[in-house]
C-alpha cells in the first residue's frame, strides 16, 4: 500500500482511502457477484495480483489516468500512479503554473503496456488564449505492494520534453526571445532548422538579455539544472526579439539536415579551417543532448590523421616513403588486423597505406616513437583536442587518454578509449588542412570577448603538405573516393569504422575537405566510412559556405 493511504471498511467492503477520499472505481477490494455467487472470502480478497497488467487492466487504468487529468484532478490522477508524491506536485503545476486547461487526451491503441495519446489543450494567460498540441506516452505496471495496476510515473508522461525537476510555466519570458542569423543575415529557426533548436534555446540563455530585445508571453520547461537552457514550447505574445549573429550557413545547414534524415541515426557538423567557423550542425534524431557537439565515442581509423602527423612529425614515415602493411600486426599480446585481413605489397607507400586505411602500418611504428602518450600530446598540443572550447554553446571536446599496452595501439586507429564527436573530428580535418588549430566557434568571440582555446603550437609546412597529399589521395583512389566523386575542389577525406562492443554493425565515420570548408559524419551501426557517413559529408561540402 502506497504512503498516506488507509484501508477502512465501509458497509462490510474494503475501501482505499487516499487524503480522504475514497476512489471506489479503483479501489473496491471485495466482490459480490450474481446467481449465488457470494462474497470473496478475506484470505481470498486479500491476494496480491502479480504479473504483466491484462489488457483490460491497462485500458481500465490509463482511461482513468487520462479522466481524472483532463479534468484538472491531480490528487485523483496521482493516486493512478507508482509515485503519487513525484506526480502530483507536476500534475497540479499542468493547470495552476502552466495554465494549461481545456485538456483532450486522445489515446492511441495500447502496444503491450504502452499506451500512446495526444494531447489537445489551451494556455490561457493575461486575456491571451492559444492551443497547445503534442503527442506522447505511459506506460502500466504492476504496483510492487498492492499488485494494482497503475501508471509508471515519470515526467515525460504529462510534455515528452519534460525531465526530473523541471517545471511547466506560463507567463513573460525570463529572457527575451532572439532572431539568430546565419552569416549572411538569414533567420534561422527550429522549424526550418529542427537540429538548431536545442542550440537556439542555448543562444537565447546565454545571449537574449544583451541582444536589446523585449519579453513576451510564452509557455516553457524550466529545467532543474539552472546552466540548462528552457526550452520554449507555445509563444502566446511575441516581443521584440533580439538580434544574435552566428557563423552558420543557411544552405550549409539546410544541406546538413537532409543528409542526416536518410538514417536513423547520424550527425553531421562542418568547420571553416581558416576562421574555426562552424557552417552546419545536424543531428537525426533531434534531441536536448547534443550528439554532434556533445557525444563521446571512438572515430574508428578518422583518428589516423592526428596519428600520420604524429609519426610524420617525429621522422618515422614521410607520405612517399616506404611504409610496411602486413595483414596483421601483434603488440604486447594483442593482434590487429587490416580489413577483410588485406594487405599491401612491399615497397607501398605511407600514402597507400594511409588511402587504403592500414591499421598494421601505423600500429607497427608505435615502439620507435619512444613514448606512451606522445598520440595524447600531438592530440592536445597541435589538434587542441581536451582544451576548454568556448564556442558559444555547450561542447564536449575530445579525449585521448594515455595509455600503454595494446590499449596505447588501439588508439592509434581510433578505438580503444578515445573518445570523439563529429565537432571534434571536423576541426581535426580543418587543423590538418592548415597546420594550424582554430577553435571551433557558432557565434563570434567579438560577441562577448570570450577567451578561445589555442593550441601550443602549429603543425610544420611541410607535415601539413604531406598530410594534405595523403587526405587527397583517400578522396581520389582510396576509402573516401566513391563518396567524395561527387565532391568539386581541391577535396581530400578520410574514412573511418568504429567497433563497439556488443554491436553487430560498426559505426560509419568520414571527415573530409573542399576547398575552405571541413566536414565530419558519424552514422551509427552505419558500416564501412565510405558507405553512409561519406555520402553525409559529401553532401554538405557540396553546399559549401
Amino acid at each position: 500500500m502506497r504512503s498516506g493511504a488507509k484501508v477502512g471498511v465501509v458497509g462490510g467492503v474494503f475501501v482505499l482511502v487516499a487524503g480522504g477520499i475514497g476512489y471506489g472505481a479503483y479501489s473496491v477490494l471485495g466482490d459480490t457477484g450474481g446467481g449465488g455467487g457470494g462474497t470473496r472470502s478475506a484470505s481470498e480478497s486479500s491476494k496480491v495480483k502479480t504479473g504483466p497488467p491484462s489488457a483490460e487492466e491497462i485500458a481500465e487504468t490509463s482511461k482513468g489516468f487520462f479522466d481524472a487529468w483532463a479534468a484538472g484532478d491531480a490528487a485523483t490522477a496521482a493516486l493512478l500512479t507508482n509515485n503519487e508524491a513525484g506526480a502530483e506536485p507536476v500534475l497540479t503545476s499542468y493547470g495552476e503554473d502552466a495554465h494549461i486547461g481545456k485538456v483532450k487526451i486522445t489515446p492511441g491503441p495500447a502496444v503491450g503496456t504502452k499506451v500512446p495519446y495526444e494531447v489537445k489543450a489551451t494556455v490561457s494567460y493575461d486575456g491571451k488564449s492559444k492551443p497547445l498540441s503534442y503527442a506522447s506516452e505511459l506506460t502500466v505496471v504492476r504496483g510492487l505492494t498492492t499488485g494494482k495496476a497503475l501508471v509508471d510515473w515519470a515526467p515525460t508522461v504529462v510534455h515528452p520534453q519534460l525531465t526530473e525537476g523541471a517545471t511547466l510555466k506560463t507567463g513573460e519570458s525570463s529572457t527575451p526571445a532572439i532572431d539568430a542569423v546565419d552569416r549572411n543575415g538569414t533567420v534561422l529557426t527550429k522549424e526550418k532548422y529542427p537540429s538548431l533548436g536545442p542550440i537556439l534555446n542555448t543562444l537565447r540563455q546565454k545571449y537574449g538579455e544583451s541582444a536589446g530585445g523585449s519579453a513576451g508571453i510564452e509557455t516553457w520547461i524550466e529545467p532543474a539544472d539552472e546552466s540548462q537552457p528552457e526550452i520554449n514550447l507555445l509563444t502566446l505574445a511575441k516581443g521584440k526579439p533580439g538580434k544574435v549573429q552566428t557563423t552558420l550557413d543557411a544552405g550549409a545547414q539546410a544541406a546538413a539536415e537532409r543528409a542526416v534524415k536518410k538514417y536513423t541515426q547520424a550527425s553531421v557538423v562542418a568547420v571553416k579551417p581558416s576562421t574555426g567557423a562552424i557552417r552546419a550542425v545536424a543531428n537525426n534524431p533531434v534531441t536536448e543532448f547534443n550528439v554532434a557537439l556533445q557525444g563521446k565515442q571512438a572515430p574508428g581509423s578518422t583518428l589516423k590523421i592526428v596519428t600520420a602527423a604524429l609519426l610524420l612529425e617525429k621522422g618515422l614515415v614521410t607520405a612517399n616513403g616506404a611504409a610496411e602493411c602486413p595483414k596483421n600486426a601483434m603488440y604486447y599480446g594483442r593482434s590487429f588486423h587490416n580489413l577483410d585481413h588485406f594487405a599491401l605489397p612491399d615497397g607501398s607507400t605511407f600514402t597507400q597505406s594511409f588511402a587504403k586505411s592500414c591499421n598494421t602500418a601505423f600500429i607497427k611504428l608505435i615502439d620507435d616513437t619512444k613514448d606512451d602518450a606522445a598520440l595524447g600530446k600531438v592530440a592536445r598540443d597541435v589538434f587542441g583536442i581536451g582544451l576548454d572550447w568556448k564556442t558559444g554553446v555547450v561542447t564536449t571536446d575530445g579525449s585521448v587518454p594515455a595509455e600503454t599496452g595494446g590499449e596505447a595501439a588501439a588508439q592509434y586507429i581510433g578505438q580503444g578509449t578515445v573518445q570523439m564527436n563529429v565537432l571534434n573530428m571536423a576541426s581535426v580535418t580543418a587543423t590538418a588542412r592548415t597546420g594550424t588549430f582554430r577553435q571551433p566557434v557558432i557565434v563570434p568571440q567579438s560577441l562577448d570577448n570570450r577567451p578561445l582555446a589555442t593550441a601550443s603550437r602549429s603543425l610544420s609546412p611541410s607535415v601539413t603538405q604531406q598530410l594534405n597529399t595523403m587526405m587527397r589521395a583517400t578522396a581520389a583512389w582510396g576509402t573516401g573516393a566513391k563518396a567524395m566523386a561527387s565532391v568539386g575542389g581541391d577535396k581530400g577525406a578520410k574514412t573511418g569504422s568504429a567497433e563497439v562492443d556488443g554491436q553487430e554493425t560498426s559505426n560509419s565515420w568520414f571527415t573530409g575537405f573542399s576547398n575552405d570548408l571541413a566536414a565530419a559524419a558519424v552514422v551509427q551501426s552505419g558500416g564501412h566510412g565510405g558507405d553512409a557517413a561519406g555520402h553525409v559529408v559529401a553532401e554538405v561540402l557540396r553546399a559549401g559556405g
